[in-house]
């Protein structure tokens, strides 16, 4: 099921790069169900703040009229950053779920580990690595373009 979730995901994260933002996609699952979405629009909407991940947790509280996303996953098609990590915490997420390692802002894995830290009073489960293949080629082939 998480491939299934993640080829979604990855859908979204196309989406980003249209408009020129760096192709990643996030969505949040509960029972099932996609009740959060985004993709990037860092550069769309000229806001620092409009990560995929930031963007489909603010759905998911919306629709669940809360923030605490206990029984929630969230599928990402890059490694969160240190800003997205800590949402994860703050919203207590139960599961995350991403393909591509962020070897220079990763903040799960890579370069920091805000999710198991002494800052974190939380824990979620982690899988990495999910078609991180087919992740890894869209940001590669976004950078290829971009510095043509």
């Amino acid at each position: 099921m998480d491939e299934y979730y993640m080829k979604k995901a990855i859908e979204l994260a196309k989406k980003a790069s249209f408009s020129g933002d760096v192709p990643i996609g996030a969505l949040v699952v509960y029972q099932d169900l996609i009740i959060g979405q985004g993709y990037n629009q860092k550069e769309a909407k000229n806001n620092a703040l409009y990560h995929a991940e930031l963007q489909a947790l603010n759905q998911a509280a919306d629709y669940l009229k809360s923030w605490w996303l206990e029984d929630c996953c969230l599928y990402v098609t890059l490694e969160p950053c240190s800003m997205c990590a800590g949402a994860l915490i703050n919203t207590r997420i139960s599961r995350l779920v991403y393909g591509a390692k962020n070897k220079r802002f990763g903040a799960v894995e890579s370069s920091i580990q805000l999710l198991t830290g002494p800052a974190s009073n939380h824990t979620l489960a982690v899988r990495s690595g999910v078609l991180e293949e087919e992740c890894s080629s869209l940001l590669t082939d976004f950078f290829k373009k971009l510095r043509k």
